[in-house]
């Protein structure tokens, strides 16, 4: 056997072993993919009928008196990117990186000060070489279902940040999940909150002033309270939409590689029976040749 035949079986049998492996990491994402679909759009609900609570207690009382709803001039804005732990996940966190990039350069543009909170280890490795930022801390996105004690020190510091007039922004940057072969990168404001005209209505009749005189002891604590629980669930569904969306490019992501690595095993056996072939060409002319040379002698 020739030395190029026996680096084709051995190329061709690695290219197998690896196939087997993306096909297991394949199955494995599809599974946690559709766990963390259902645990990310189970919990939108939540988030928008908090966001309606807050546009109707806004029809009656002057939500903007709230420091979480008070604008200002912009000079510091603090980022919370959300990544992966891990890799192997396709363009998914290059693509959160990209859009981080964009940011920053925008708010280099506007001479706005950036701060970043970083979720996910690669978030953090990425963050802690990008110049020009402030990396104020980084967290782990602790596996498929994030830690809510993670979410309530973040949220806890961000608004201690905001208050005391440290930042006058919050974005969180993370991937929104829209299917399984569709992700979308985005950028939204947490902080301040700003109330969307469409939270304000309701599907029944709106709220009278009697009917929100009721509420106890106020509106306005009711709304620093639903404000607080409304940025928290906004920071809890970017995590859910991300993992969601982690598992779902991972899936494509290794089912690609497995269907390149069915590829290329073909083209190699192709090779290899060319190359078989070659030899037993080679063998018989050899053996025709020797028969015709003993014939002469």
């Amino acid at each position: 056997m020739s030395a190029g035949v026996t680096s084709l079986k051995r190329r061709i049998g690695s290219v197998k072993n690896t196939r087997q492996i993306t096909k297991a990491m394949e199955l494995v994402a599809a599974s946690k993919m559709r766990r963390a679909q259902e645990f990310a759009i189970n919990s939108r609900p939540f988030k928008d009928e908090a966001r309606l609570l807050i546009g109707q207690l806004s029809s009656v009382s002057d939500v903007k008196l709230d420091s979480l709803f008070k604008t200002r001039p912009i000079k510091t804005e603090l980022l919370i990117v959300i990544s992966s732990d891990r890799g192997l996940a396709g363009a998914y966190n290059a693509n959160v990186f990209k859009s981080l990039v964009g940011v920053v350069q925008e708010n280099k543009s506007k001479k706005v000060s950036t701060k970043i909170v970083t979720i996910g280890r690669q978030a953090g490795q990425f963050v802690a070489k990008l110049g020009g930022v402030d990396h104020a801390s980084a967290h782990l996105m602790l596996g498929d279902h994030p830690s809510t004690d993670t979410v309530v020190t973040i949220l806890e510091e961000t608004i201690k940040k905001y208050l005391g007039d440290e930042i006058d922004s919050v974005k969180v940057v993370y991937t929104q999940f829209v299917s399984s072969i569709r992700q979308d990168v985005v950028a939204n404001t947490l902080i301040p909150y700003v109330i969307d005209p469409d939270d304000k209505k309701t599907e029944a009749k709106e709220m009278s002033p009697l009917e929100v005189a009721i509420f106890e002891p106020s509106v306005e604590a009711i709304i620093k309270s639903t404000a607080e629980r409304l940025i928290e669930a906004q920071l809890w569904q970017a995590l859910l939409e991300s993992v969601a969306s982690e598992h779902s490019m991972r899936m494509m992501a290794m089912k690609n590689a497995s269907d390149n690595a069915a590829d290329i095993i073909d083209d190699l056996t192709l090779e290899l029976n060319t190359a078989r072939q070659a030899a037993i060409t080679q063998e018989m002319a050899e053996i025709i040749g020797g028969a015709e040379a003993a014939v002469k002698v």
